[in-house]
């Protein structure tokens, strides 16, 4: 069984619109799987709904995770048991510093597993995070900014890779990371997403264009179209989609 499994997923807005039509995929450690799509095809919705946004209704299937039904807990729970979610457009947290986010990030989990106070020490943090941050070129006076208040758009994608980073999910869900990066800051966005995908964690990677595919490799392209899966296969798929769009997707499921 795969550590991310997704059964006959259907999900729907608050007003009972069916966005994501009964999907089933199954994503493990150690694998980067990609989901393609054209815009207004779901994918956004399939990743809240992942992580349990209170916005989206799963009205039928299941998400199970390490074998565990997770479809009905709290997005907090599902971070706990190692997912996490890279948004597409990060919120600001005005008062909140990037260090103090991170560690009360690490030390909700840390507590939740351990099943009582166990805060990281304030050494081997502040170590850590000065070496991923150097690693994503991320400037350090930002650990001393309010988290994502008047970031550029590559500083707020860096800083999700961050906290992937530091908070070590075992599988990670990037809703469209690529969008809005320059060549530059989509290198290091994507280096470290591939840095960390490994025996320990894998990645489900949602994007509309090829090109942050060029830094991750995937190992399964899944091309979502209309709420659904409608075809599968290895990272040619990926190549084919650039070449040719997703046109005869539509038409064909039109």
């Amino acid at each position: 069984m795969a550590l991310l499994e997704l059964q006959n997923l259907h999900v729907a807005l608050e007003d009972g619109t069916e966005i994501v039509k009964g999907v089933d995929l199954a994503v493990d450690r150690n694998e980067v799987h990609a989901v393609m799509g054209p815009n207004g095809s779901g994918k956004s919705t399939l990743a809240y709904s992942l992580m349990g946004h209170p916005g989206y209704q799963i009205t039928e299937g299941q998400i199970l995770f390490d074998g565990e039904d997770v479809t009905e807990l709290a997005a907090d729970e599902r971070a706990q048991r190692g997912l996490f979610l890279a948004f597409q457009y990060p919120h600001a947290v005005p008062g909140v510093t990037v260090t103090s986010f991170m560690r009360s990030a690490i030390n909700a989990i840390r507590k939740a597993r351990a099943g009582e106070d166990d805060p990281v020490p304030i050494k081997d943090f502040r170590t850590e995070m000065l070496a991923q941050m150097e690693k994503l070129r991320i400037p350090r006076e930002l650990a001393q900014r309010y988290l994502n208040d008047g970031f550029s758009g590559g500083e707020k994608k860096r800083v999700e890779i961050l906290q992937m980073a530091m908070l070590k999910p075992r599988i990670a869900v990037l809703d469209e990371t690529d969008s809005g990066l320059d060549i530059d800051a989509l290198r290091v966005v994507a280096d470290g997403v591939q840095d960390l995908v490994g025996p320990e964690m894998g990645a489900l990677v949602i994007t509309h264009y090829q090109r942050i595919l060029n830094h991750i490799t995937p190992d399964f392209v899944h091309v979502f179209v209309d709420g659904r899966i409608v075809e599968e296969g290895g990272p040619e798929l990926a190549h084919k989609l650039e070449a040719e769009g997703y046109k005869p997707y539509e038409e064909a499921v039109a």
